[in-house]
Parts: C-alpha cells; sequence; structure tokens
C-alpha cells in the first residue's frame, strides 16, 4: 500500500494546497521563480500539509483557513531543504537535480531565504497568536539544526544526545509544529492540541531514524541520490554510531571523506549493515513510533485518529 492511499480522503483539499503553494512561489525573478518551482515539482509526500489537515479534523474543520498552516509548514519545510543540498553539497533530491547543482550555491541560497520569506507573509494570514509564537519557535529551532549539522560534519565523536537533538530540529519539530498549528488553527482545546504535538513529535523521531537506516538499506534507485551519502558527507547518524562502538568500524569510519571512494564506501556500508547496529536503530526507531501510539490513544476517537495511526505504522515501517 502507498502512503497516499492512507489520506485519500482529503485529496481535494490537497489539490487546494498545492495550486496555493505554486502560487506563494512565483516571483518576479525568472530565476528565482523557475529555481522555486523546480523543487515544488521535483515530488514530496506534502506529509506536513497532511498532519496539518488531519490535526485540524479535531475541531472546526475549514479547508479556507487551515490551509495557510499547511502551506506555511511546507514552505518552511521546502526552505530547509534547498538549504540542507547547500550544506551537504548534494546533487540530487528525490532523483532530481537539487537548485544547488541545476544553478548554484549562490541561487540556492537566495531560493531558501526567498520561500522563507514567503512563509512569513502567508503567516500573516493566520490571525492566532500562539499559532506565531509557535511557528518562529519552529523556525529558529530548524535553523540552529541547520548550524549543529554544519559544526558536527566529520565529527566522529558525537554521542547519541548530540544526534537526537540534531534529528529533533531538522525533522520532528516541523512535523510536530504540524500537528499543533492545524489544531490551533481549528479552534482545538489545549490538551488536544498539546497531545497532537507529542504525537507529531515521537512520530518525526521515528521518521527520521527510518531515513537513517534506509540511508543504508536501500538502493540509489530507490533513495533517489547515492546510498550512503549522508556517510560520506561527514553526516553521523545513528547507524554509524551504534556500529562505531566497535573499534575497527570506527576506524574505518574516521577514514571517511568527501572524496571516499565508492567501492571504499561500499565496502563500510556492508560492514555497518551486518554489525547490527541497522537493528538496534530500528529498535529505538520503534521505541519512539510506539509512544505516539501511546500519545495517540488519548485523543477523541475519529476517523482522522485512525488516519493518523496508519500513516505513523506506515512511516515507522516504510520501505523504498
Amino acid at each position: 500500500m502507498k502512503l497516499t492511499t492512507l489520506y485519500s480522503d482529503l485529496n481535494t483539499d490537497l489539490k487546494i494546497i498545492e495550486k496555493e503553494l505554486e502560487a506563494s512561489i512565483q516571483a518576479d525573478s525568472p530565476v528565482l521563480r523557475q529555481a522555486s518551482v523546480h523543487l515544488l515539482q521535483s515530488g514530496g509526500k506534502r506529509i506536513r500539509p497532511v498532519f496539518v489537515l488531519l490535526a485540524a479534523k479535531f475541531g472546526n474543520y475549514d479547508i479556507h483557513v487551515i490551509k495557510n498552516a499547511a502551506i506555511v509548514l511546507e514552505l518552511i519545510h521546502m526552505a530547509s531543504l534547498v538549504h540542507d543540498d547547500v550544506i551537504d553539497d548534494s546533487d540530487l533530491r528525490r532523483g532530481a537535480p537539487t537548485i544547488k547543482s541545476k544553478w548554484d550555491n549562490r541561487i540556492a541560497m537566495y531560493t531558501g531565504d526567498y520561500i522563507f520569506a514567503r512563509s512569513l507573509e502567508v503567516m500573516s494570514n493566520i490571525k492566532n497568536p500562539l499559532a506565531h509564537q509557535l511557528l518562529a519557535h519552529t523556525i529558529v529551532e530548524v535553523c540552529k539544526g541547520e548550524i549543529e549539522q554544519i559544526r558536527d560534519k566529520y565529527d566522529f565523536n558525537q554521542n547519541l544526545r548530540t544526534y537526537l537533538r540534531k534529528i529533533k530540529r531538522k525533522t520532528a519539530l516541523l512535523i510536530a509544529s504540524s500537528c499543533q498549528l492545524g489544531a490551533i488553527a481549528a479552534d482545538v482545546e489545549e490538551n488536544i492540541h498539546k497531545h497532537l504535538f507529542r504525537f507529531g513529535y515521537f512520530v518525526g523521531m521515528t521518521y527520521q531514524i527510518t531515513d537513517d537506516i534506509l540511508d543504508f538499506t536501500a538502493t540509489e534507485k530507490e533513495l533517489g541520490k547515492p546510498a550512503g551519502g549522508d556517510l560520506r558527507q561527514g553526516n553521523i547518524t545513528l547507524p554509524v554510531l551504534i556500529a562505531m562502538k566497535d573499534p575497527a568500524i570506527k576506524a574505518r569510519v574516521e577514514r571517511v571523506h568527501e572524496n571516499t571512494s565508492k567501492e571504499e564506501l561500499a565496502e563500510l556500508l556492508q560492514l555497518i549493515n551486518t554489525s547490527g547496529a541497522i537493528e538496534k536503530a530500528a529498535e529505538l526507531g520503534n521505541a519512539y513510533l510506539q509512544k505516539a501510539f501511546e500519545v495517540l490513544a488519548e485523543l477523541p476517537a475519529n476517523r482522522a485518529k485512525k488516519t493518523l495511526y496508519e500513516i505513523a505504522k506506515f512511516i515507522g515501517k516504510r520501505k523504498y
């Protein structure tokens, strides 16, 4: 089953959001417009808007109000992807050339900044002060995460706490904020929107841990980018952290640099794959997933709750 099948009943509203996303990134500058549209059309599951819409189903659901929250979160996510690709010197994303590859780093940075700015404009359509506080905090944390990613490149002495804080800022907070912001926009009571935030946080942690595992276990065709790309770029993810408890593997990992050959990287990936690190990383991802289920169980019963459960289960168990 495809992920999109789980929320097919949202298709009409998601089409509205897609059209508004395209309208929101139009620019007078031809290069900015082309780069922004290239990013938008390169794919993506729009999982953050989906979480916004489903969370809003716990309150007064009006797509013409809720859509602003969905658009803001997706624009923030898109901008962070452009910046990430510059930081990681990535040429491919979802099988398509990145903006920094198709144009250059300068255009990519301007495009990311432009999309961030457009998200702030859309935010002005949201009247609830609590929503603005949440979004401001989220943007600050995402930026901190990007700085940490630069700082920690090729730092092979990181610990689990550093990794978890990084993926919280990189992924989990945007998903958590999507859930909470959708609920706030629908005037959901505080207890419920706080529960939805916690649910989104735990699902987001699972999502990133699973992504980090797939970077070792999936093929380049399945990933849409070279397998092992995170390690080559100096991003130390959970499977590597666990595998480096073996001194021999750590010694091999510490020799990795941006020009490491494909053959040497493939050998190291195989070593990590057979070390037991993948299974242990999956255990932690599943622990976060179980916490998400526990939080979800405390929410009122409705169709959206069932869909959130199915999406969370898919995210935790997904394969390419």
